[in-house]
């Protein structure tokens, strides 16, 4: 119990386990009334007893005051005194006017980031020989000389004025440290919290080379779980080589402890999966705690179908990516797809309408990505021949090419029969996938469901010749509706040169270079990316107090939180720990919600009162395969999509974008300067490199 009028003013230690106590069984023994009392203090005692408590408050205050004066004493004596020397000496004129001309070209750089305005506003290539335009950033620069910056005015008022007043050099320099100052400013946080995960997305091609965007998650000082962008990566073509630059660039370059990594993810292009599933491996052999997980923002049968080694899996994905990136950009496209799913489905009007909403979202990332695509297959080939042939004005030739390209794409018996044998293998992991993008509990749940979904897919494996007949069959009935002929690949039969086997038959191929390979590798992929680690930390949801709930609170999370024990402040309390969680729970008030999610949980008053739950808690809620619950702390992913869409390949840049993406935090420009002083010193002074003031000689700047 605690008095709050008690004179000790005694407190809880912050690793305090609260225990429920019986406070009536006192009153059924009548060997407790003959206890000593405690003595009741008169108030003259208790004004006594504050006195002395405040006294020796006041005189350890002063203590730890004059040993911190005599330590700071003492390092600055050490020292030599020099640091101190260096602060008292004041800059000179020079000195202070190189600083705020520094200051005032890193506030142009980063507003252009943030604005996401490129550097160069033409291709010098493209301008006539003898012509000089400015790009840019010089354009700002001008501007702001022009709106009344004394310090730039000043420093360029006797220079020429066709002339580039910052190198490109220099440009890229500077950028390079404000890319620098800003990532440390999150990484500071990372840091701070000490465990997280780390997240790729697609390879995307910045100015030409491939690059993978990484991102970190992390549990900042409110509780709130996070997932914000730190760079891009260049990207490798051998997989040791780019397992060991991203092992470098993490630990070495931007400066995160790998131990305290506890999950890893990698949202891959097709094509690219194995690669990042060798870098995946690599950092599970130094760390084993960095789980290998799938990543909430990626749909499983997504991720499954771009991880199949089959050429044929990967054009076919292609195909389907660029069908919808064509009707996304047109919306009169869109309409006309209306019409022909309208005159398709007159008979069922609701799965009509159902088919046009689908159309108008993201439809290449859903669980059921290849149900729909096979719902659609006709609608969509009617309605790009009809774009494709149409002899009025009304489509341009851009759109009318890639529906012609496309509509025989999508009419290849090739491309028919991968999307109808993806669709009925895929099925068999499409409620699972679902769940793990559910709720708290439907995660909790669908680990345990993963072994049914093996032993599905272990018996269509023994039993392939019968599966695959219905397959093959149902993409026949399909080609037919498009009027597609049944024959083998042209690549393939090129290939045998006239050598081909008489007995080959379409349905025997597909089998063999199709389904057969499909179904191992994702019985392979499933086993891999859920393995046991990964399972145990699933069944630690069983901590939220929803999952617990449903479980009528017979959970044993102490079993399968063994992995996390070091990771616990307190792991030899543990077990006491989750009992009274347990009963905090069980015997909670009538008016009391359970929460739902791990996000609530966090967020709890009391959680402080539970140190090793909070700390299990952040660890499982950084796994990427949790979603982040509350969607403006998942603003780091979403800029980079926008960027990426809304900027071309050619100015893009990976300085610029993180400037662009990270436009909210906060940045100390006076850090920056002294930054590109220390590295450049001898680039500090203005040099008059310069073009000649004829606008007729044109020469490059220094």
């Amino acid at each position: 119990m605690i008095c709050r009028s008690s004179p000790y003013r005694t407190v809880l230690r912050d690793n305090a386990v609260p225990t429920i106590f019986d406070l009536t069984s006192h009153l059924n023994n009548p060997h407790s009334r003959h206890r000593k009392r405690i003595k009741e203090l008169s108030e003259d005692e208790i004004r006594t007893l504050k006195q002395q408590k405040i006294n020796e408050a006041f005189e350890r205050e002063q203590a730890t005051q004059e040993l911190n004066e005599s330590n700071a004493q003492n390092a600055v004596s050490e020292e030599g005194g020099e640091q101190q020397e260096e602060k008292s000496v004041p800059l000179t004129l020079e000195e202070r006017e190189n600083k705020d001309y520094l200051k005032s070209l890193f506030e142009i750089l980063i507003l252009m980031g943030k604005q996401n305005i490129p550097l160069d506003s033409h291709n010098a290539d493209e301008l006539p020989e003898g012509i000089f335009t400015s790009d840019n950033f010089q354009a700002l620069l001008e501007y702001r000389i022009n709106a009344g910056d004394e310090v730039l005015r000043k420093r360029f008022e006797m220079t020429a004025v066709n002339l580039e007043y910052c190198s490109k050099t220099q440009q890229k320099q500077m950028l390079e440290i404000c890319e620098s100052c800003i990532r440390e400013e999150t990484l500071r946080e990372v840091r701070d919290s000490h465990f997280f995960s780390i997240v790729t997305d697609e390879v995307v091609d910045i100015a030409g080379e491939e690059h993978l965007p990484v991102l970190v998650r992390f549990v900042d000082d409110s509780h709130n779980l996070r997932e914000e962008f730190i760079g891009f990566l260049p990207y490798e073509a051998d997989p040791e080589i780019l397992a060991v630059k991203f092992h470098t660039t993490i630990t070495e370059k931007w400066g995160l402890n790998m131990e305290y990594c506890r999950g890893q993810a990698y949202i891959v292009s097709s094509g690219f999966a194995s690669k990042m599933k060798v870098v995946a491996t690599r950092l599970l052999e130094k760390y084993p705690q960095a789980v290998y997980t799938l990543c909430s923002s990626c749909a499983l049968n997504v991720w499954l179908a771009k991880s199949v080694p089959v050429v044929g899996v990967s054009m076919a994905l292609g195909t389907i990516e660029e069908v919808r990136c064509l009707f996304s950009r047109s919306p009169q496209l869109l309409v006309e797809l209306d019409n022909t799913i309208s005159a398709l489905f007159q008979n069922n009007e609701e799965k009509g309408n159902e088919l046009k909403e689908i159309c108008r979202s993201q439809w290449t990332g859903r669980h059921d990505t290849f149900e729909v695509l096979v719902d659609l297959m006709q609608a969509l080939v009617l309605c790009l021949d009809a774009v494709s042939n149409d002899s009025t004005v009304r489509w341009n030739n851009f759109i009318a090419g890639r529906a012609f390209v496309l509509s025989s794409a999508l009419t290849d018996f090739d491309f028919i029969v991968t999307i109808v044998i993806l669709k009925n293998i895929l099925s068999f992991t499409r409620a699972f996938g679902k769940n793990l993008q559910g709720q708290t509990s439907d995660i909790f749940f669908a680990a345990s469901s993963l072994t049914a979904v093996l032993h599905s897919l272990n018996e269509v494996m023994e039993n392939i010749e019968v599966y695959h007949e219905f397959w093959f069959e149902e993409a026949t009935n399909l080609a037919a509706k498009l009027d597609v002929q049944i024959k083998l690949p042209g690549k393939f039969r090129r290939s045998q040169q006239g050598n081909l086997d008489a007995e080959l038959t379409s349905e025997n191929y597909y089998k063999e270079i199709l389904s057969v390979p499909t179904v191992e590798h994702i019985i392979q992929e499933l086993k891999d990316i859920f393995s046991e680690q990964h399972l145990k930390a699933l069944k630690c949801l069983s901590l939220v107090p929803s999952v617990m709930g449903q479980l009528k609170f017979n959970t044993s999370e102490e079993h399968h939180a063994d992995m996390y024990k070091n990771d616990l402040p307190n792991p030899d309390t543990l077990s006491a720990e989750l009992h009274c969680w347990r009963i905090k729970w069980k015997h909670r008030g009538k008016d009391i919600e359970l929460p739902a999610t791990i996000y609530e949980a966090l967020h709890l008053p009391d959680i402080k009162y539970f140190p090793n739950v909070y700390a299990l808690l952040k660890v499982l809620c950084i796994l990427p395969v949790m979603k982040v619950e509350n969607e403006k702390y998942e603003v780091g992913r979403k800029r980079l999509k926008a960027y990426l869409k809304n900027t071309v390949t050619e100015q893009r840049s990976s300085n610029l974008a993180l400037l662009n993406i990270n436009i909210d935090i906060k940045h100390d420009l006076d850090l920056m300067v002294d930054t590109y002083i220390k590295l450049y010193p001898g680039k500090v002074e203005f040099q008059a490199d310069f073009l000649p003031s004829n606008n007729s000689e044109v020469t490059e700047s220094a």
